[in-house]
């Protein structure tokens, strides 16, 4: 019966950490998406830090897949720190950057 519970914790941390790397994976994107004005008109950081955050919790979370097979597994103190950093950018800065969009393309106004 022991070799079936270790077996299905080992599916557990292979799901969390698939569930964390999608989550950074998510929150890089959207660093990249929100245009950089909106970083700064809302008090943020700016995009290149939240992008270069995002990007390497979303690479740490890459590695510290159980499936990749480099040992780190989910519990790594790395790994932890990559969703915290996802987490942070999903909780305080996707609100406020959400909020603005890209310029609209300028109207020609109609004139003589």
């Amino acid at each position: 019966m022991v070799p079936a519970i270790n077996s299905a914790v080992v599916w557990v941390f292979v799901a969390v950490g698939v569930a964390a790397f999608v989550v950074e994976v998510w929150a890089f994107a959207l660093a990249v998406k929100a245009p950089a004005r909106a970083y700064l008109a809302g008090g943020k950081q700016t995009k290149t830090l939240w992008v270069t955050l995002t990007g390497g919790a979303a690479f740490v979370g890459l590695c510290g897949l159980p499936l990749v097979g480099l040992g780190w597994g989910f519990g790594n103190i790395l790994t932890i720190a990559a969703v915290v950093v996802a987490g942070v950018f999903l909780a305080s800065v996707r609100p406020v950057v959400a909020g603005f969009r890209r310029r609209p393309p300028r109207q020609q106004s109609g004139g003589w």
